[in-house]
């Protein structure tokens, strides 16, 4: 964190300082888990659903964190150095200090923001843009998935003086908690990927997502840009919703950066991105790398990550990218180096006896389940065998039968060779493809992870192609790792 005194971060927060001296300054790492907190560190106990943050302020001060904020006082050990700052509410003061500190930063400097956001891509997208724009200049943006009301905040914080720009990626589980995140890290440009049945059991149905994902874009500035996945007709409206200026991206005819050629093997996936000139699109950016092109810029982009799906989430990276004077060339170069789009993202495993894993298992929606689908049947080689091995995919409410039904038909469908479904949420996997009499291939079903694993083991043979897909809380992630080769 930027270093502020304790008067200024109470100030902030709207607290009470009760221990410490108002003129100390604080510039630690800001941490909510007291396991992280290191000398120095701002650490605030925040009130969980299990556990509650004011029983770890001893520990955090014995680690020796600089201040403490909390909504009650705690005692502190009578030698303790660290400071303590009270609020009515620790999320609120969180999420308050993190717009005072992007606020300062931005007004002292250069700092530019983006927020991305949408039912997937996320976290590939953050990835994609901080490999792209770290080659220009200091670049900050979250480890993981750290997306929500507590972790996108923690991100923020982590900025400096000289941070260049700052990647926020904005998930949500209900109306409202995008708009929030917007208002503290007010972005310059903010994405909207796609809006799909991604937790659609927690919105309440598509069209609430919807109008989740759309409040991105609702309160930006005319000053600012919104872009929006113009392929998917519900992002695309968006554009009704903003005083932002719009730019669009995807293959239809109506995006501004446009995609063509898409292909994708075992190699990775390639694509071709054309944009027009910057000033045709968006309001000129600070100088990055000589300032904006008035010459239509086309690139052959190739990653080195599965899945045709990816090309929308590097087209995005790109765009951002590019408005902010990043030519598509550089930016391309930047994506070249990328091995993997995040750890059981898409991730590819040269297991034993030749067998290939395709670790994809750390969400799942049905749009994403099925886009793994389509990349494990184009990248499959002569002779070889497909096996899907399908977990559930979780938050899906009242569609989780039908949607799910709709995986194993897809299965069928795309001829993979053998089925594995673990787990009794995505039984309607097993049921549908069971159910469909044109199918060559087999479908068996599993219950538990340890005994799907014994299973694969048997049923898998030298030189096949493995997807193992399913959202986190199936667990099947470290399954995929074990099939891969990948040590315990």
């Amino acid at each position: 964190m930027i270093a502020l005194t304790l008067a200024e971060i109470a100030a902030a927060v709207d607290g009470e300082l009760v221990d410490g001296a108002a003129d100390s300054t604080v510039d630690g790492s800001v941490e909510t888990d007291s396991r992280l907190v290191a000398p120095g560190s701002v650490f605030f106990a925040l009130l969980g659903e299990e556990t509650d943050g004011h029983r770890f302020v001893p520990s955090a001060a014995a680690a020796g964190a600089a201040l403490v904020v909390t909504e009650r006082a705690v005692d502190l050990p009578a030698d303790s150095a660290t400071a303590q700052i009270v609020v009515a509410d620790g999320y609120a003061a969180l999420a308050a200090l993190a717009h005072e500190v992007v606020a300062r930063v931005r007004a002292g400097g250069s700092l530019r923001v983006v927020g991305i956001t949408g039912s997937n891509g996320k976290t590939s997208t953050k990835n994609m843009l901080r490999t792209i724009l770290s080659r220009a200049g200091e670049t900050v943006a979250p480890e993981g998935s750290f997306n929500n009301h507590v972790g996108a905040p923690v991100s923020m914080l982590r900025i400096t003086t000289d941070t260049r720009f700052l990647v926020v990626e904005m998930g949500a589980s209900g109306i409202g908690h995008i708009a929030k995140l917007v208002r503290i890290a007010e972005p310059d440009v903010g994405v909207v990927l796609k809006v799909g049945l991604a937790h659609a059991g927690e919105f309440g149905g598509i069209e609430a997502t919807e109008r989740a994902k759309s409040e991105m874009v609702t309160d930006l500035p005319a000053t600012a840009t919104a872009l929006l996945n113009v392929d998917d007709d519900r992002v695309a409206r968006m554009r009704e919703r903003t005083d932002a200026r719009v730019v669009g991206f995807g293959t239809s005819a109506a995006a501004d950066y446009r995609i063509s050629g898409v292909t994708t093997d075992r190699e990775g996936t390639r694509f071709t991105l054309t944009a027009p000139p910057v000033g045709d699109t968006a309001p000129t950016p600070d100088d990055v790398t000589g300032g904006p092109s008035d010459v239509l810029e086309t690139v052959d982009v190739r990653l080195a990550i599965l899945g045709e799906h990816h090309a929308m989430n590097a087209a995005a990276a790109l765009t951002v990218a590019h408005l902010w004077g990043v030519p598509l060339a550089d930016g391309a170069e930047a994506l070249a180096s990328m091995t993997r789009a995040e750890r059981w993202r898409m991730e590819l495993l040269q297991g034993p006896d030749g067998v290939t894993v395709i670790n994809d298992a750390y969400n799942a929606s049905p749009d994403s389940t099925a886009a793994a689908l389509r990349t494990l049947a184009q990248v499959v080689r002569p002779g070889e065998r497909t096996v899907a091995v399908l977990g559930e995919m979780a938050e899906l409410g009242e569609f989780s039968v039908e949607e799910h039904d709709t995986i194993g038909r897809l299965v069928v469908r795309l001829g993979i060779g053998q089925l594995v479904v673990v787990g009794r949420g995505a039984m309607p996997i097993h049921q549908a493809a069971t159910l469909e009499g044109s199918w060559d291939g087999e479908s068996v079903f599993i219950e538990d992870v340890d005994d799907a694993v014994r299973a694969l083991q048997e049923l898998v043979r030298p030189g096949d192609v493995v997807l193992v897909k399913s959202s986190k809380s199936a667990g099947l992630r470290f399954l995929g790792d074990r099939l891969g080769g990948v040590p315990e």
